[in-house]
């Protein structure tokens, strides 16, 4: 905030991006409606609001979130005010032709979507996280246990993630998988000319990975198949 006031565009810019969802819940609060950045320009009036509010602040006004969510309301409430007023006029745009080019984006509103873009992929995978903790937890497995089961060295981490590739693409296999929670070791050991042993040793971790391949999970999936 100090280095914001004193003039720092960047350290702006990182806390407007910061609180942009603080933005949009009030904005949404405000007009009583859920806003898509880059359409409803109630958020670009919001982010001018918060951005005004930054250059406004002093510490003897309070917490800044309720000082600027106040001067948000009530750049809102003007908007509001400005926008049923010109329901009664003509603007006289409406009669000027369209010169064809393009209108520049404002950098605010370029901000508030790159941003809630980043909260909505945050809020998917954490669903993805919850939904296969649950399916975990139907095989005694703790989502805390992959950490500790996977294997350390690369070649056995991609051995065992080819083992549940093998296991999830084949509907037999993944059906025994879901259905009763067997792994067909004896099928994967003449298959792929692994041992029982490794097979047995990395159980948890092939059962885990086979299940997040069976399910629509694209962030686990990116996740574990990045670093495998």
């Amino acid at each position: 905030m100090t280095r914001a006031k004193a003039g720092d565009q960047e350290a702006r810019n990182q806390l407007i991006q910061d609180y942009t969802p603080f933005v949009m819940k009030v904005a949404s609060q405000k007009t009583g409606r859920f806003l898509r950045p880059g359409v409803d320009e109630e958020i670009s009036v919001a982010l001018l609001a918060f951005n005004e509010a930054i250059t406004a602040y002093d510490g003897g006004r309070g917490s800044f979130l309720s000082f600027s969510q106040t001067v948000i309301q009530r750049r809102l409430v003007d908007y509001f005010r400005r926008d049923r007023s010109r329901q009664h006029e003509v603007a006289l745009s409406d009669f000027e032709e369209d010169d064809d080019r393009p209108h520049e984006p404002n950098p605010l509103d370029r901000l508030a979507q790159s941003t809630w873009t980043l909260v909505e992929e945050q809020e998917a995978r954490r669903q993805e996280i919850v939904e296969y903790q649950a399916i975990l937890a139907r095989y005694d497995i703790a989502f805390s246990d992959l950490v500790k089961v996977a294997p350390k060295h690369r070649d056995s981490r991609d051995r065992a993630i080819q083992l549940a590739r093998a296991v999830a693409r084949d509907p037999v296999r993944a059906g025994a998988l879901r259905e009763r929670g067997e792994l067909p070791v004896k099928a994967l050991v003449e298959e792929f000319g692994v041992s029982r042993k490794l097979i047995e040793r990395n159980r948890k971790y092939i059962v885990a990975v086979a299940l997040i391949l069976m399910h629509d999970f694209p962030h686990l999936q990116g996740y574990v198949l990045d670093r495998g």
